[in-house]
């Protein structure tokens, strides 16, 4: 699949190329030159075991994985453990990562926030102070991102946010050079999903999300992207619910009666799967425009046919069409067949969605790790900074004024039967959108991103 970086309008690459200096973004350097994901690097991982990974002892390379290992979001802490032990598994097989003139097998140390505030603080410090982990690795939820992101600010520690998506992470308030973020923002989300739909006939949105900084971010940016792709489109409702919840019945309720065509939310797990799961037993078959409800687990609790019409916008598909993809979808599911539990269900049998696009973003970060060849924090952002990197999933940059990733992005319908689950709707051929058409906002109060 070709990139939309390679068939921007002329007039655009002149654009970007003369205010480059400025935004800290420019057009991906010739792909000979590019540093970029090989899938023929990756070990033999036919032995990899989650469940019993055996931390190396002696100078090691840390990672500091900080997430909810228990409470109600501790779905997250099994779903990372997995990606970084992964990623710790392959390394440690082809010797380990190259810094500090030698070869240092990695290991991933847990910190276990309890999605709890406090908590989050308190682990995060540990990691630093006592763990003194080389890069920290988290996490789900942006209000606890952030708390993670000022302790890494504070013990200059390198933090890779790979999945919160709040815009004002990265602004003149709340930016740190030792963060940079992999993943997209609730812009890129929003303005993604109203230019998908600004090629399609539906009209009528309710927008459901979760009542804290995300929520309200990635429905502010929906809005604006109607407004900017589809004005004649017609917001019938909107609501945000409580973190966790149980019930979903009042919302759903209120969405049968509203005429809305499509559901439009951020919503993750277990919200995502709550909400799902309630909306189609109450006979609500509308399709949820949604970044989170492609779990299969989700998917197949509802059955093929009530995920069959979903569409998931992403930075991620299991069906973007490369060697490198379609490669690397066969090491993982040949890998899965030896998995224990709990990781040898239907959710893990393919790296798709969140855990399919965080260890995309991961060799990413130890690409550029390996590139510096230093543990030092401060040689690693001088790489990571304005990087072009072809990854599993696409072309990344990092834009060096505020550490935000720009990329195509790409809108899934979901389909069933497939090619890769018996009982549960998986996406279809991806439509790409075209980073101009999604970029991230650059931060106004954001000094760097001045000059």
């Amino acid at each position: 699949m070709k990139t939309a970086f390679k068939s921007y309008p002329l007039a655009l690459v002149i654009a970007c190329l003369s205010i480059g200096l400025v935004m800290g973004f420019l057009l991906p350097r010739a792909a000979m030159g590019m540093p970029a994901f090989d899938i023929n690097k990756i070990s033999d991982m036919s032995d990899f075991d989650a469940t019993n990974f055996k931390n190396p002892t002696g100078d090691t390379f840390k990672i500091g994985l900080i997430e909810a290992f228990s409470g109600p979001s501790s779905f997250n802490g099994d779903l990372y453990w997995l990606v970084n032990t992964w990623i710790a598994h392959d390394f440690n097989k082809r010797g380990g990562i190259r810094v500090d003139g030698k070869k240092k097998l990695i290991e991933v140390v847990k910190g276990d926030h309890q999605a709890k505030p406090a908590v989050t603080k308190k682990i995060a410090e540990k990691l630093c102070l006592e763990d003194k982990v080389n890069v920290l690795w988290g996490t789900a939820g942006s209000h606890l991102t952030l708390i993670v992101q000022q302790v890494a600010a504070q013990y200059k520690t390198i933090f890779m946010n790979p999945m919160s998506l709040t815009d004002s992470l990265m602004d003149g308030k709340n930016f740190n050079r030792y963060t940079f973020r992999t993943t997209i923002t609730t812009t890129q989300f929003g303005h993604a999903v109203a230019y998908f739909y600004s090629k399609r006939p539906e009209k009528k949105f309710y927008i459901l999300c979760q009542d804290y900084m995300f929520g309200h971010e990635i429905a502010k940016a929906f809005k604006e992207g109607l407004k900017k792709y589809k004005p004649e489109a017609e917001i019938v409702g909107e609501a945000f619910h409580p973190l966790f919840m149980k019930d979903f019945a009042p919302y759903l309720t209120k969405i049968q009666g509203s005429g809305a065509e499509v559901i439009y939310t951020g919503d993750w797990s277990p919200d995502a799967d709550n909400f799902l799961k309630q909306a189609r037993a109450l006979g609500i078959n509308l399709p949820i425009a949604n970044i989170y409800m492609d779990a299969p687990g989700i998917q197949e609790a509802v059955g093929g046919a009530g995920g069959r019409g979903m569409v998931n916008v992403n930075d991620h598909h299991i069906t973007i069409d490369t060697p490198e993809m379609n490669a690397f979808i066969k090491i993982w599911h040949k890998a899965w067949q030896n998995f224990k539990k709990p990781y040898n269900t239907v959710m893990w049998e393919y790296p798709l969605g969140a855990g399919g696009k965080t260890i995309a973003m991961s060799y990413w970060m130890m690409d550029v790790i390996e590139r510096a060849g230093s543990t030092d924090p401060e040689k690693i952002i001088k790489v990571w900074e304005g990087d072009t990197y072809k990854a599993l999933n696409g072309v990344v940059q990092m834009r060096a004024c505020d550490h935000q990733v720009v990329r195509d992005m790409y809108a899934a319908e979901y389909i069933f039967p497939n090619a890769f689950y018996k009982n549960a709707a998986a996406p279809g051929k991806p439509f790409v959108i075209p980073a101009e058409f999604c970029m991230p906002v650059i931060p106004a109060d954001l000094d760097r991103c001045k000059k």
